[in-house]
């Protein structure tokens, strides 16, 4: 069987794990393959695109995941929701968008036995965040959005609104309360600013379980806080393995076992 080959397009990729990652998902697929990076400036994506349709698939990250769509055959529900694609399947000389970031995050929290419904709040209105919110209000959570950029954050409600008739409320990060979940997809806590946090101590300590999309360091001030107070938490190297293990699973076909992608996570700590 000849080898199959996969790689990430993005820029920087310097910090990426994908490629460990991935080639650890292969092994436990029993499948030969590699994965390759493909450090891809924005002029030089249209080019990138074309050379890749010799290889497999692909993963997408920033800041191609919305720059990508045009040159695509066909998206996805779930990347046509999000306007975002993280994962390209060539199938049958086809480029196929998909988003898999949403399964790796509804996987990593199911992993953590966290529930997302209730009053979630979101931070961040950008990004991975738009995902968050779009997810969180399709499980018919109570949505609020906390974000520096209100403007941003009020497009973001629009939208949400328009495609899945869900409301949400609007909030500055100054202003939060008291939550059954809270997301972070903001960048703060990220190395090497890992001691910030998104929100005060109290009120992370008042929420009921709290998901963070940072995955460097493992452990955030966010997360420690969490720790501190005995609530259920999640860190975001969980979604990042599980993403990964969703697009082999487009990709080749086959299907994961939890105990499988939970010790790749831990390998990965």
């Amino acid at each position: 069987m000849s080898e199959k080959a996969f790689g990430l397009i993005g820029c920087p990729l310097g910090h990426s794990k994908s490629r460990e990652i991935h080639l650890k998902l292969l092994e436990a697929a029993n499948i030969k393959g590699d994965y390759s990076y493909f450090e891809t400036p924005p002029e030089a994506l249209e080019n990138r695109v074309e050379e890749l349709k010799s290889i497999d698939g692909f993963n997408v990250t920033i800041p191609h995941k919305i720059e990508i769509i045009p040159y695509l055959d066909k998206l996805s529900k779930k990347a046509k929701l999000f306007g975002a694609v993280n994962t390209v399947e060539n199938k049958k000389d086809k480029l196929i968008g998909h988003n898999t970031d949403c399964e790796g995050f509804l996987r990593a929290l199911k992993g953590a036995e966290i529930d997302l419904k209730g009053r979630v709040l979101v931070l961040g209105s950008g990004g991975v965040s738009r995902m968050f919110a779009f997810e969180s209000a399709l499980a018919g959570a109570d949505v609020t959005i906390g974000a520096r950029n209100v403007d941003k954050a009020l497009q973001l409600k629009k939208e949400i609104k328009e495609k899945t008739k869900k409301d949400c409320r609007i909030i500055t990060l100054s202003t939060a309360g008291e939550y059954d979940l809270i997301i972070n997809g903001t960048p703060v806590g990220m190395y090497p600013n890992a001691d910030a946090s998104p929100v005060p101590k109290e009120v992370v300590q008042r929420a009921g379980a709290v998901f963070d999309a940072v995955y460097n360091p493992v452990e955030t001030r966010f997360i420690s806080f969490a720790k501190e107070a005995g609530i259920k938490y999640c860190n975001g190297l969980s979604m990042l393995v599980w993403q990964a293990a969703v697009a082999e699973e487009i990709w080749n076909g086959v299907k994961f076992d939890e105990q499988d992608v939970e010790q790749i996570i831990e390998d990965m700590r």
